[in-house]
Parts: C-alpha cells; sequence; structure tokens
C-alpha cells in the first residue's frame, strides 16, 4: 500500500502534470505543423518547382515482383519531415525566447527592501526611548 501512496504523491506533483500537459500539447501542435506543411506550405513551393508534390519524390532501389515489393528510397517523405520539423524548433524557439524575456523583465523590477531583523527593531525601540527622555 505504501508504494501506490508514494506513487500518488509523485503522479500529483506540479512538475508532472505540467510535463503531461506539455506532452499533450505537442503532440496536437505537431499535427497542426504536419498538416500547415503537407497542406499549406508544401503545395505552393512543388508548383514553384514545375508541379512536383514533394510526399511522392522517390528512388526506386528493386523492383517489385509478383511476390515483393518495390523497395523506394522516399526521400520527398523526408524533406516533408524535415520541414515540419524546422517549423516546430522555430515555434519553440519563439515561445522560449518569449517566456525569458518576461523572467528578465521580472528579474529587473527591483526587490523591496528586507524586512529589518529582530536586532533592528530592538535598538530602533531604545532610540525612540532614549529620544523620549
Amino acid at each position: 500500500m505504501g508504494m501506490l501512496k508514494e506513487f500518488k504523491t509523485f503522479a500529483m506533483k506540479g512538475n508532472v502534470m505540467d510535463m503531461a500537459i506539455g506532452i499533450i500539447i505537442g503532440a496536437a501542435f505537431g499535427k497542426i505543423v504536419s498538416s500547415l506543411v503537407g497542406d499549406v506550405i508544401m503545395p505552393p513551393i512543388g508548383l514553384l518547382l514545375g508541379g512536383t508534390d514533394f510526399s511522392s519524390l522517390a528512388i526506386m532501389l528493386k523492383e517489385g515482383t509478383a511476390d515483393t515489393e518495390a523497395v523506394m528510397l522516399n526521400y520527398g517523405v523526408f524533406i516533408n519531415t524535415v520541414i515540419n520539423f524546422l517549423i516546430i524548433a522555430f515555434s519553440i524557439f519563439i515561445v522560449v525566447k518569449g517566456i525569458n524575456s518576461m523572467k528578465k523583465k521580472e528579474e529587473e523590477k527591483p526587490a523591496a527592501p528586507p524586512a529589518p531583523s529582530k536586532e533592528e527593531i530592538l535598538l530602533a525601540e531604545i532610540r525612540d526611548e532614549l529620544r523620549k527622555k
């Protein structure tokens, strides 16, 4: 029973929950970027390059027979994947840069002066009493 309680404590920590939410959002963001690249960015690029569909670009390494499939080197799919990665990496760079900028602004704010120590308070009270006399 102790192990179950320990796991519950671990799983309910803020860091684990934040990580889980980040992974879920990241997966959804990956799908959005894949659609952006495949459906929005690559068609115009392919059109500019003479109607080329990058996802269909491949080199046949071995012809298929009745018993075996053809062996293909699908470099067009790889090009799409690299573009997906670059867009995701750039997006994450922008987000991290924004977060770091906000952190710097927080650090630049002057901190409130620390509260006086007990000794300082006591000395101030003694000073005030001496002034009264």
